[in-house]
């Protein structure tokens, strides 16, 4: 039941049949999809002579697969990927909830109910795109109004808002549906905070009627193995933005953060330390202008690691970017 992340132009030729899903990243033209779950991030790929870039989560095993209520999923015997698209166009909203927060909260309990059903209950990871994230309506944010929803149905279907939750990321874009991958597997996580800032499910009341529901990172065990994902990472010092404007700045603290978060998990770890060039990185950045002076400060800091960069909205609005990274080393001799 191993795990793998394949990252190639090229990956949905060599299909081996152990393929659980992955993302579609950056602008394709229209074409057939594989035929595995994939999560499509449409959005600005830069850094790359290809309009798009491809990420496939492998397993050594066969997989089957299944759908219903809007979620395509494929699993084997300890892992499931997959992905649920929702219009919020077809959630009414009340005076108490919006169109946003009702399908958020919706999106989640499907997931909840298909890994329960699947027996795989344990949330491991988690990438969330919406439209708009910093857009304000009815004098909420949009992010905020995604937070509730998601925390509700945390709460509704009687698992952890805080401590032990999945590693996460939320990122906007500029439109589509609310856009939800995950990966989910037979054993719990072990959830790994960043000793630089406070856990984002304990942010006060300024940043939001709730709290973001996620993990700053997490290990996860499939057999075999153990993987390290770590959530989307940005310029927070305790819970206040730092370097505000500064985007260099910013991705300094951002791989500050990083290089803390990588650092506890090896305080936890069993396998050899892990590094940070050998983590697989993708970043979000705000300003497509800004896109040669990130990759020049981070060459060096990550050696030949891979990088896929995109250009998208980032959940707080004085972020300017936002980078999550995942590894996986084997167990044992």
């Amino acid at each position: 039941m191993s795990l793998q992340l394949i990252s190639s132009k090229a990956v949905v030729s060599r299909e081996t049949g152990g393929e659980l899903g992955g993302a579609l990243l950056g602008t394709p033209a229209s074409g057939a999809l594989p035929a595995w779950p994939v999560q499509r991030v449409f959005a600005p790929l830069f850094g790359s002579t290809a309009a798009v870039a491809h990420e496939v989560w492998r397993a050594d095993s066969p997989a089957s697969e299944g759908r219903g209520e809007d979620i395509v999923w494929r699993r084997n015997a300890g892992l499931l990927y997959g992905v649920i698209e929702l219009d919020e166009a077809d959630f009414a909203g009340t005076a108490d909830e919006s169109p946003l927060q009702s399908a958020s909260a919706e999106a989640y309990r499907r997931i909840f109910r298909l890994l329960d059903s699947q027996g795989l209950p344990h949330l491991w990871r988690v990438w969330n795109y919406l439209a708009a994230i910093n857009l304000e309506i009815g004098g909420l944010e949009r992010y905020r109004q995604f937070n509730i929803g998601r925390q509700d149905a945390f709460l509704e279907c009687r698992h952890e808002a805080s401590g032990n939750v999945p590693a996460a990321c939320a990122i906007g874009l500029a439109g589509g549906l609310l856009n939800i991958a995950f990966l989910a597997g037979a054993s719990p996580a072990l959830p790994i905070e960043n000793p630089r800032q406070v856990s984002a499910y304990d942010y006060p009341a300024d940043y939001g009627p709730r709290s973001p529901t996620f993990s700053r990172a997490n290990l996860v065990y499939p057999v075999g193995q153990e993987v390290l994902f770590i959530s989307g990472t940005a310029s927070i010092v305790g819970y206040e933005t730092v370097h505000p404007g500064n985007v260099l700045g910013q991705c300094r603290e951002t791989m500050d953060n990083i290089a803390a978060v990588v650092a506890e998990a090896n305080r936890r770890c069993r396998s050899a330390p892990f590094r940070q060039d050998e983590l697989s990185y993708r970043v979000y950045f705000r300003h497509a202008g800004d896109f040669a002076a990130i990759r020049n400060l981070l060459a060096p800091l990550v050696g030949g690691a891979e990088v896929i960069y995109l250009q998208a909205d980032i959940c707080r609005r004085d972020l300017l970017l936002e980078i999550e990274a995942v590894a996986s080393h084997t167990l044992g001799s």
